[in-house]
């Protein structure tokens, strides 16, 4: 005789498992530069198939990620911007398509590209990769608008180099890939351009990620995830002492 709650606690088990993971990611990711926290759910499911509609199953849910702001920092870095409340910064990702990130601790290659501290191409707002021309200094306006000043000239001969490519959307308009960018949903169109003051230059924003509430919340998965596998247990138990008192006969 095997007792069908096994496969319902095995299923909250499982789920635990997953919020497990992603608790860890946001834990692992509490000092990334423009992280934002993964949040998760778990949702009830009724068992169909034949016999009463008694047994429900326990399946993981993702909620996207949290829209919290996390700490400004000030840096003073040439590179280094803080974006506004639903402005997303666009980056070439690795398979080529565009996506959008809060990360703005940039950098520039020897060759003048600007890219995140992952390497990742920032975007102009043709959709280009942006190539900066060399320099003796470099602002970021709050509209994204870089301005230099070229090499072996003058301070008063300050010219535009390009523009950052930000766009404006919340993050339910955005889902997260697995490489932890952030993308349209599947069969939106693309975010709209960001009008008007959009960043702060020489500073950044700091994971929303809180640390602590991220522990406690690995305890009592850790707990949830104990007690549905002694569940398992009993149920195994339960189903070779039936077994035995049916042979037994």
């Amino acid at each position: 005789m095997i007792d069908k709650a096994l496969y319902i606690a095995m299923t909250g088990a499982s789920a635990s498992l997953r919020a497990q993971a992603s608790v860890a990611q946001n834990l692992a990711n509490a000092n990334t530069v423009g992280f934002q926290q993964t949040l998760t759910s778990t949702t009830a499911v009724p068992v169909t198939g034949q016999g009463l509609s008694s047994r429900v199953a326990a399946t993981p849910r993702s909620l996207g990620v949290s829209s919290a702001a996390g700490q400004m920092v000030n840096t003073g870095g040439g590179l280094d911007i803080a974006l506004h409340q639903d402005r997303w910064l666009a980056v070439q990702a690795p398979d080529g398509s565009t996506a959008y990130t809060r990360a703005g601790d940039l950098k520039m290659t020897a060759n003048g590209v600007l890219t995140t501290q992952g390497g990742l191409p920032v975007l102009d707002v043709g959709g280009a990769p942006l190539s900066v021309p060399p320099h003796q200094s470099l602002t970021i306006a709050g509209d994204g608008t870089l301005s230099i000043v070229p090499q072996g000239q003058g301070p008063n001969t300050i010219t535009e180099a390009g523009r950052l490519k930000v766009v404006t959307a919340t993050n339910r308009e955005l889902v997260r890939g697995e490489d932890g960018l952030m993308r349209a949903a599947p069969g939106a169109s693309e975010p709209p351009p960001a009008a008007g003051i959009s960043l702060v230059s020489g500073a950044v924003e700091a994971s929303n990620v809180d640390a602590t509430s991220m522990l406690v919340s690995m305890i009592q998965l850790s707990r949830q995830f104990e007690m549905q596998v002694r569940v398992l247990q009993n149920g195994d138990e339960n189903a070779r002492s039936g077994n035995s008192l049916l042979s037994s006969r």
